[in-house]
């Protein structure tokens, strides 16, 4: 396929650079045909790219094989259909001048590309509002760029106002003095967040108000940015596992699994099959624990206390189960690259067996109270709604996009550790409202359930680890009783794994959707480079699509029904 698809893009752009890394196909045009190759890879039929997945740059300052120029602009793109991922990357000669937007042609752009600006320093020619996303607005400097201090520390002293950006947006929306004056009404503003008990401290959510009614409506977040991918930069691949579990904390073994799966793949690195298993196992579980947080904390901004506890009692028992397994609830760090950490223990089937049958009786009685619950219907159905193609056009993947009618699952459309071999159903919604996104959760957790009914069934024995002490510590009694064995353990302590020169992207469906990552490695046991593209970042940047037109109390239960998670939202 990906032979297939380069030579078709060859073809189509025969004056950009085209090759092959991983599932990708990248190209390499020259800033003057970055704006006409972003359009014809979505509008023309033949590659259909109607995702834009990320936006990112590289900083090649340090990099032992520098190009001309010292930065470069990645658009990652998807054709989620024909399972064609696509970077294009151009090289930006100068920051301040920087290179053509892409917002007209994605609406994913307007805050992918905010956050290179902000995080690099490269103007997006065109850009309707390039500003800060990340960093507080009195931030100085950028600092993904090598030749930051990174112990430069920068407080934020003042409040943003964000006044001019929600003018902006109620001109936009063609609400102006003179209209207001002609329908006899007053717009107030007012502030949802980030310490509103909704938006838990992680999102501010600006909103100008007709009455009760959302007419125009712009966010802040960054609130919990602690700098994931400049950090990475110092550390070994290992070492940044624990960091990962910071991401989605709500399903932190996902992001564990995710993460080393980009590295295995870059290497060639096929894991045995128990642990392809094991990773099955525990992605699903950890799926349905997002679930129930998300559900739990959506029944108590809708009203519904005793749903939340169906639930959330499941899920906090469930956590036993993972401290025994992980020996922590909440920060599992349980994968290596190349395997795991340790298998599981005896008793392992029983314990999990009985936590899922647990967590099925609260699914049902959940269900019940709210099947045919006149008030949670009206509450939620037609609210919020946002199109399959609006979604798309935003970067939402994951539920929120399935539950606006788009069945995009990377198990299915990209599958991995033989997800093409399981038998489970993609559950899709018909509307794109809050009830859609509330129910398909529900429907995920019985799929997800099945899926790990069927890997307990079929996990097969055998080591947990690949045979490869470049990879994997070798074992104890080798360290300590061979030379060769402590030499192993040292360097990869000391030096980390080693992967091979070169970028690439890989995917993984979690709980929230898409969660990418994208490595530059200069062939040391660190990452030159590593960013993080999570679902919750796109979602969000979604949400005034969903919430103008609606009224407060629909906002804030919709922002528990999108999920967002700030470690991930932010990073």
């Amino acid at each position: 396929m990906n032979t297939t698809a380069l030579e078709k893009i060859q073809a189509a752009f025969p004056d950009a650079t085209c090759k092959i890394a991983l599932d990708s196909v990248v190209l390499d045009v020259l800033p003057e045909d970055l704006e006409k190759t972003l359009s014809r890879l979505k509008k023309d039929e033949e590659f259909n790219c109607g995702l834009l997945v990320d936006v990112t740059a590289i900083d090649y300052l340090d990099y032992p094989q520098k190009p001309k120029t010292r930065f470069t602009v990645v658009y990652t793109l998807r054709n989620w259909e024909k399972a064609l991922l696509v970077q294009v990357r151009t090289p930006v000669a100068d920051p301040e001048v920087g290179v053509p937007t892409a917002t007209h042609l994605w609406g994913a752009a307007l805050w992918g590309e905010r956050e290179v600006y902000d995080q690099y320093g490269i103007h997006f020619e065109g850009h309707p509002d390039l500003r800060r996303i990340l960093n507080h607005w009195q931030f100085k400097g950028h600092p993904l760029r090598k030749d930051y201090p990174i112990e430069k520390r920068q407080i934020c002293y003042e409040t943003d106002s964000m006044e001019k950006e929600i003018r902006a947006r109620l001109d936009k929306k063609g609400v102006d003095d003179e209209t207001l004056n002609d329908i006899n009404t007053e717009v107030m503003f007012l502030n949802l967040g980030p310490s509103h008990p909704a938006t838990h401290g992680a999102i501010r959510i600006l909103t100008a108000l007709d009455g009760e009614t959302i007419i125009a409506n712009v966010n802040e977040i960054g609130y919990l940015h602690r700098g994931f991918e400049k950090n990475s930069e110092k550390m070994t691949y290992n070492q940044i596992i624990p960091m990962t579990d910071r991401l989605n904390y709500c399903s932190s073994m996902m992001n564990n699994i995710a993460y080393v799966k980009a590295i295995e793949s870059w290497m060639g690195i096929t894991i045995t099959q128990r642990a392809q298993f094991m990773r099955v196992v525990l992605s699903e579980f950890y799926r349905v624990l997002d679930h129930l947080v998300c559900l739990s904390a959506a029944f108590v901004d809708i009203g519904g206390l005793t749903g939340y506890w169906y639930l959330y009692n499941e899920k906090e028992a469930a956590y036993d189960f993972i401290s025994r397994l992980c020996g922590a609830r909440l920060t599992s760090t349980f994968t290596r690259v190349g395997g795991m950490y340790r298998d599981f223990y005896d008793g392992w089937q029983k314990d999990l067996e009985f936590h899922i049958k647990s967590i099925e009786k609260g699914i049902d009685d959940a269900l019940t109270l709210i099947a045919t619950n006149r008030i949670l219907h009206d509450r939620t159905q037609g609210v919020c709604v946002i199109s399959g193609a609006t979604a798309l056009n935003y970067g939402v993947t994951g539920p929120c996009l399935r539950a606006s009618g788009v069945p995009y699952d990377l198990r299915k459309d990209a599958p991995y550790y033989n997800y093409e071999s399981f038998d489970f159903e993609v559950p899709v919604g018909s509307t794109g409202d809050v009830y859609d996104r509330f129910m398909i959760r529900f429907f995920e957790i019985k799929e997800s359930i099945k899926i790990i009914r069927q890997a307990m069934k079929n996990i097969p024995g055998g080591p947990i680890n690949i045979a490869d002490n470049q990879v994997i510590l070798p074992a104890k009694d080798d360290v300590y009783n061979n030379i060769e064995g402590l030499a192993n353990h040292f360097k990869l302590v000391i030096e980390g794994v080693k992967t091979p020169p070169g970028e690439w992207y890989d995917a993984f469906e979690a709980a929230n959707g898409e969660l990418g990552f994208h490595f530059v490695s200069d062939g040391s046991g660190k990452p030159y480079k590593l960013k993080v593209r999570p679902p919750c970042f796109y979602t969000m940047g979604s949400f005034h699509k969903m919430v103008e037109g609606s009224m407060i109390a629909d906002a804030v239960i919709n922002l528990s029904c999108i999920n967002i998670i700030g470690g991930e939202l932010d990073r």
